[in-house]
Order: C-alpha cells, then structure tokens, then sequence
C-alpha cells in the first residue's frame, strides 16, 4: 500500500497550502489594518480574509463537473499554479484592491484543492485504510498553519515585520506542489473507467496497489458506474462446499456461489434462504428491536454490517482470508500464487487420466456454459479472477474480493435476456452461524461438522453483459474491452434519485454544522482572540509583546493538534467515523461551554488567560480528531461515480458559504456580543450536531465505495414499518 499512501500525502500538499494560507493571514491582517488604517473598518477587515473564501466559492460551483469533464489530477495542478500565482501578487500587493485580487486568485487555488483532494484520496485508496488516508489533509493542513505561525512570530519579532513577505512566501511551497502534481500524481483510476481508458486505470492500480493482479478491483470499479439503480437484499447459508447441511429447509439448490480461501483446496458453497438476518430484518421493517423511533432507517442498515461477530473474528479474516484486508495482501498473494503452481503441477501428474478437466482448470473462460452440452443460452454462468481456479462444476461462480471483506460474484440475470446480476457479499454479523462458528469451518483452527454461517448480499443489475465477456478468459480483458464510457449523460435529475438525495441531505447537512460550530472563524482570528483573552499576561515577563504572544500561542496550538490529529489517523478506520463523532463532539460542547464560562466570570487576568487558552486548545484538538476531517472523508464517500463530482460541488458550495458567513460575522459578534457570545452560539450548534449524527449519518469505514452507495440506494427505498 506505500503506493496509495505516498500517493495521497502528495495530494494532501494543496491542504498543507490551504492551512498556511489560512495562519499567515490571521497573523498578516494585524499589520494591514496598521498600514491601511482600517480598526474603525471592521468590514474591510473581514472582506480581506473573507475575499479567498469568495473566489473558493465561485471555483467550487465548476469543480466538480469539471473535474468529471478533464479529470482530478489536471484540477489539482491547476490549483498549485493559482496559489504560486497568487502568492506573488500578495507579494506585490500595492494596495488594498490589488491585495483583494491577489486573495481571490488564493480562494481559487483553496477552492480547487479542498474540493477535490478528499475526492481523489477516496477514489485511489483501499477500503481498509481509506479513512487513514483521507485524515492527511487534515495532518498537512495543521503542519502548514503551525510553519507559517512560526515564520508569523519570527517576522513579529523584527522592527519592521512585513505582512506582504509573509504572504507571498506561499509561493515557493506552491511551486513545489505544481512539479509533484505534475510528474508524479496518477489520475483516479475511477475517472478513467469511467471514461472508458481500461488500460490506463489498469496501470494505475497496479502501483497503487503494488501487485499485478487488480481484476476484482477493475471490476468494482466498473460496477461503480452502474450504483444506485434498483438494489434487493437476499440472505444466503455459507457452508463448505462438500458438506452443505440438507437440513436447512429453505436451501434451494440452485444459483450457488462458489468462494475460496487462501490454502489449497479450501472453498465453500452460498445458498440463498429466506431467513430473517439483521441485515434483511433493517431493509425490510426499517427497524430494529434497539433502534431509535427517530433514527434513520439507513443507520441502523449500515450498522449491522459492522456489528462484532460473537466469539470469532471477523469474515474478513477468517472466511474470506486471501481476499480481506488489504494490509496481508502481500502475503496472501504469495500463498495464492503457490496454489496455483501446486494446483497446476498436480494436474499435469494427472493428465490423462483427466486432461481435459486440468486444461479448463487452468484456461476456463470467464463466463463458461454450464448445464447444458447443446449451444444456445449458458443456464449458468461461472465467474474467474485471473487465475486457475475450477469453475467447471454446474452452477458454480466464482467471487472476487473487493477489500472490506466484500466479495464480488456474478450471476445470469433469469429475467433479462444476455444480462448479469452482480451481488455483494457479506457475513451477517447480526446473526453469526446456524449451527456451531465459523471457527469450526475447514481451514481454520477448530473443525466440525455440518457448520455454516449466515451472509447477506446486495445485488442489483450489473453493467456488463453475458455477450460482451462470455469470449474472454479472466475479468481483466472483460473490462478491457470496454471502448468508451459506460454511464450515460449525467444531469441534475440524477440528483433527485433516492439515494443520491438522500445522500446529499447527510452530506450538505454534515457540512453546514461542522462551518457553524465556527472552527474556521475562530482559525482565522485565533491570535486576536487570544489577545483579548489577555494570553499576552503569560509571555510578558519575557519580554514578548502580546501580538507576538499571541503568534506563539497560536503556533503551539496547531502543534497540539498533531498528535490530536495523529489519534483521529489511528482510530478513523477501526473505530469509524460515526463513532468518533458522537465521542468528540460532547468534549468540543464542554470546552465551549467553559470558555463561556470563564469569560463571563471575572477570575482575575491571569487566571482568564489560562483558562481561555486552556480552552481554546482544547477546542481545536478535539475539533481535529472528529469533527474536522471527517465530513470530508463522508462527502468524498457516499456518492456514485457518475455523480460524485456534482455532489462534491453542492457540499463544498455550502462549506464555503458556511465559512464565509462564519469569517466574515466573527468581527462584528466579537465587538458586539463578546468571546462569551460567540463561543456560546458555538456550543448550541455543537449539541445540534451530536444530534444529527446520531440520527442521520451512517457508518462507512472498510466499505468500498460502489458498496457505500447500494445501501444509500437500498435504504432510501425503504419505508419504516413496511415489508
């Protein structure tokens, strides 16, 4: 994974940017006003800053659907030329207007790079550590405020400090960032399936992923382009293939998928059933016995997919274990390769005896004929991914991992003629097994007899047909022959889909709490804010002026948020996101409420500072773990390909105009109202949004994206209290 990883870092550059952007001119805007005479202009003041949130803005409402039009890589650098751009103006800035335009060109810069990084970090990441991945912008945002804070306070320390150098130094990490988004940035694998360049996306897996064999991901993504049509939940009994228990009354013994593991010879046979699975139990009631009345039906849908399995690990270890986590990737593909040699070799000892059977073991065609020995129509259709597994059994396909521990199957579609059914598979961890563990299953430590599990799957229409691959010999030239782009023309109509609005409600909903919880405005104008709580009564003895104070407060602070930051890393894909809301919201709603508190009470002024600072910090690191980062990593998740660059464009389009509102109000509440004001309106809009999150948004960690939105889909044509 040191592809994708590396790989997201340096997308994450244009937020390290953003974040020296956003320090420099908090520190900047204190000798502008001296230069400009502009205390009594309270407005000005705030048009200044607010001035690259505009041009964020307007460069939002384009990005998305530009970027589905020219690709994100291409955005991205375009955004490293407009802050180097920007940066020189700033540089020369000879008055206020020119310093307006020069903020404008900034926003672009800011706009293009915050829109679009958490996008493409989404869209080239694994499952497993996608969250991880999505948490750097957050990471290289706070490194930037923290360097440009201590480059802020040095400048402070001179006779003369000059706010346009401390501008226009942007432009020298800028041009850093154009020749690494340049020479070195891959563009999404997912842009290019969906335009049609196989090959391309091919290649760009392969180093994102580091191996060869990336056929069950190039056909996720093909998948991809078809979400969030008609999607059904079925159940199915897992079980070794041989030794399927006759007893289940509701097997039937038709559409089997055949799964393998990674040591020779282990496999196992899924069956449908009618069974009452959590999972089934959610799609079709729209509740559970533990559900909330309120509580979004999706919730509790996306729940019981990461509920802990009882006394075992999970499917994806254990069952699925050459294609679960990517973390073993590396040494599960050497098992599986020497599977393969064994499997090979042991069929050319047994050549003739039976010849024919090794030869279609190792040269079977991606969808054989099964059945039947006359031509015509397969009545079954068997799956390959790549490698020399025996599909020749009636019935039998195949599945491939997606990360997760997701499977990936194909099936006939009985109903239309020439067309596939996909199906995502999952273990019912709500349910665990029918008789004994999945410990017991052959191939793991424990043995029994007659033992399954329960799984669910999702499974809707898939884009590719029968006639179009029945040809070809691994799921790699299947989608390689795809010539052009499979989605059709996207317009706004598409947004009113259920799932995608339904989507859209949790994305922009997320976003317009998280910018009035004020985190951006109290960012902006950290070191005023401290300089009115008296934070310059610390560093007197010094002999450090409360301006200058205020610089190196600020600097710490961002430098707390590292390892804030670093915990939110750790936690993101492990404990999720949703939970990491509902834990560090009530911590940022206390430490709000004690700012409130200590600025209303008069304790003394050394006592007040450091209790405001003490607050402050606190506000931000905890803001850093949960609240910061992960509407972002939300937003770039839950939408379809075909339209996830226009509802990237509405969400930030209301993160910016959040911002703006936010930025641009603070002065004037600041002289009005008072920190105690502010702070307060913050805190009320912090217990709101614990509330959101605990109705309205669902957890997502370790699912693949093409996943993410068939359950957005399934949940969104649910009604509560109808079967």
């Amino acid at each position: 994974m040191d592809g994708a990883v590396l790989v997201a870092l340096t997308a994450a550059i244009g937020n390290l940017l953003q974040g020296w952007d956003n320090a420099t001119i908090a520190g900047a805007v204190l000798y502008i006003k001296k230069e400009f005479n502009l205390q009594t202009q309270a407005g000005i003041e705030g048009l200044i800053v607010a001035m690259s949130l505009i041009g964020a803005t307007v460069i939002t409402t384009f990005s998305g659907p530009v970027s589905d039009m020219f690709g994100r890589r291409p955005m991205l650098i375009i955004s490293s030329v407009l802050y180097f751009v920007s940066g020189l103006v700033m540089l020369w800035s000879p008055s206020i207007n020119v310093l307006l335009l020069a903020r404008l060109l900034d926003g672009f810069g800011i706009g293009l790079s915050v829109t679009l990084v958490p996008v493409y970090i989404s869209e080239t990441a694994p499952p497993e550590i996608r969250g991880r991945l999505n948490t750097f912008p957050q990471f290289t945002g706070s490194v930037g405020m923290f360097l440009s804070y201590c480059m802020v306070f040095s400048m402070s320390l001179t006779v003369s400090p000059s706010w346009r150098l401390m501008l226009g130094v942007l432009s020298i990490p800028s041009l850093a960032y154009f020749f690494l988004a340049l020479f070195y940035l891959p563009e999404s694998p997912r842009w290019l399936v969906s335009k049609g360049r196989m090959k391309e996306a091919k290649k760009v897996l392969q180093r994102l992923r580091g191996r060869d064999d990336v056929s069950g991901e190039m056909a996720l993504l093909m998948e991809g382009l078809g979400a969030g049509g008609e999607v059904s939940i079925e159940e199915y009994i897992i079980s070794p293939d041989d030794e399927l228990d006759d007893n289940h009354e509701h097997a039937v013994d038709k559409d089997r998928i055949k799964l393998y593991g990674a040591e020779e010879g282990q496999s196992w046979i899924a069956k449908p059933v009618t069974g009452q699975s959590t999972l089934g139990l959610v799609s079709r009631h729209g509740s559970v016995a533990n559900q909330s009345a309120l509580m979004d039906p999706m919730v509790t849908l996306f729940g019981s997919v990461h509920e802990k399995l009882p006394e075992m690990g999970s499917m994806r270890s254990m069952l699925f274990t050459n294609f679960g986590s990517m973390f073993n990737i590396s040494e599960n593909q050497v098992k599986h390769e020497n599977w393969d040699e064994e499997s090979q070799r042991d069929g050319d000892k047994h050549s003739d005896a039976s010849g024919a059977e090794s030869d279609d073991n190792v040269r079977s065609p991606l969808l054989s004929r099964q059945g039947s020995g006359t031509e015509g129509p397969p009545t079954s259709l068997s799956m390959r991914q790549g490698s020399n597994y025996n599909t020749a059994n009636a019935g039998e396909h195949a599945s491939m991992g997606i990360g997760g521990g997701w499977q990936l199957a194909y099936r006939k579609d009985e109903k239309k003629e020439g067309a596939l059914k996909r199906i995502y598979l999952h273990q019912e961890a709500g349910v665990g097994s029918r008789r004994g563990s999945i410990m017991s299953l052959p191939g793991c430590d424990a043995h029994g007899e007659g033992d399954t599990i329960h799984a669910a799957a999702l499974v809707s229409q898939s884009v590719l047909r029968t006639e179009s691959i029945l040809a070809q010999q691994t799921i790699e030239e299947a989608v390689e022959k795809q010539t052009g782009p499979i989605t059709k023309a996207i317009g706004w109509r598409a947004l009113f889909e259920p799932g995608v609005k339904h989507a859209l409600i949790v994305g922009v909903g997320i976003q317009i709490l998280q910018q009035f919880s004020g985190i951006n405005g109290v960012l902006y104008y950290t070191p005023q804010i401290l300089e009115q709580a008296g934070v310059g009564v610390l560093l007197s003895n010094l002999g450090i002026g409360s301006e200058s104070a205020s610089f190196l407060i600020s600097g710490l602070t961002t430098l707390l948020m590292l390892p804030s930051i670093g915990i939110a890393m750790r936690l993101m894909d492990i404990a999720g996101r949703r939970l990491l809301l509902l834990t560090t919201l009530p911590v940022l709603l206390l430490s709000l409420i004690v700012l409130v508190l200590g600025n209303v009470i008069n304790m003394g002024e050394v006592t007040h500072a450091v209790i405001s600072t003490i607050s402050v910090v606190v506000y931000f690191c905890c803001f850093v773990t949960g609240f910061g980062p992960i509407p972002n990593i939300l937003c770039s998740e839950i939408f379809p390909t075909s339209v996830r660059g226009i509802c990237i464009a509405i969400c930030a389009l209301t993160f910016w105009i959040g911002d703006i509102i936010v930025t641009y109000s603070l002065p004037v509440m600041l002289n009005t109202i008072g920190l105690a004001g502010v702070f307060g309106i913050y805190a009320v809009v912090c217990a709101i949004a614990w509330v959101f999150v605990f109705l309205k948004v669902p957890e997502t960690k370790g699912m693949p994206l093409e996943v993410i939105t068939e359950f957005f889909a399934v949940g969104a044509n649910k009604q509560p209290g109808k079967e």
